[in-house]
């Protein structure tokens, strides 16, 4: 059954104290800042949307711009967290109940609109409990460090998500893989059905989460299911001074 997307909340977490790039939501990206951007794009999707932040200059900054914003929890240890506190007081304000909440990343200011779209196709599966995005590997960057990589069934649930390639080609010297195997990195945008964002939150901790430091594989070891659309689009995420770098010339070539 086709989402409306009238009954979709798209929520953008952005906390301050960012590990390796403090208060990038701030940064700017030509003339606007990240988180500008980020809200903007998918804009172009979702007509209900918002920034749930923890810091007031972030809050302000999205008021100066036009968005909806609201202030969460600073202590909460995921952006998933961060989004049901949100869609919780969303609804609340706005008297409305939402099917269904996108988690957008407030570090892809680039987001497009074929991902948000794929990303919602995806329940038209009516077993996909939680969508997201992969995208195809090149022979090049299959073995690049900071790769996701995800395994998939013939219906493209999510079998396993690691940060080691994926599937290991035990006869193959590595830089051979990629002829071997199609590879695919994982793209961190979120949909779910909103019932299921709340199971995700109240999980424990899984052994293989720990591992790993993927929040996603508490998720599938709770037997959540998992769709996993694939994207053409490519996807730019900012985590370090080098990617912010990296995004405001590609900006400037655009």
């Amino acid at each position: 059954m086709k989402v409306e997307v009238s009954s979709i909340l798209g929520i953008i977490p952005s906390r301050y104290k960012s590990t390796r790039l403090e208060g990038k939501a701030l940064k700017k990206i030509g003339d606007k800042t990240m988180i500008q951007h980020v809200y903007e794009n998918t804009s172009t999707i979702l007509n209900n949307l918002l920034v749930a932040t923890d810091h007031d200059a972030i809050f302000q900054e999205v008021k100066r711009f036009g968005g909806n914003v609201i202030m969460t929890n600073e202590n909460h240890q995921t952006g998933t967290d961060r989004c049901l506190e949100a869609v919780e007081k969303w609804e609340s304000i706005q008297n409305k109940s939402y099917s269904h909440v996108i988690n957008v990343q407030g570090d892809e200011p680039f987001i497009h609109q074929n991902h948000l779209s794929q990303l919602i196709d995806c329940f038209d599966d009516e077993k996909t409990d939680i969508a997201t995005l992969t995208m195809k590997l090149k022979q090049d960057t299959i073995l690049e460090e900071g790769n996701v990589y995800v395994v998939m069934d013939h219906n493209q649930f999510a079998l396993y998500f690691s940060r080691f390639p994926i599937p290991f080609n035990r006869e193959t010297p590595k830089e051979e893989w990629s002829k071997k195997h199609q590879y695919y990195n994982h793209i961190g945008l979120y949909g779910f059905k909103k019932e299921i964002l709340k199971e995700c939150c109240h999980a424990i901790q899984s052994p293989l989460e720990h591992a790993e430091k993927l929040e996603q594989l508490r998720w599938l070891q709770a037997g959540l299911n998992i769709k996993v659309g694939i994207t053409t689009t490519p996807s730019y995420g900012v985590d370090t001074i080098d990617d912010l770098i990296k995004v405001r010339e590609l900006y400037k070539s655009k």
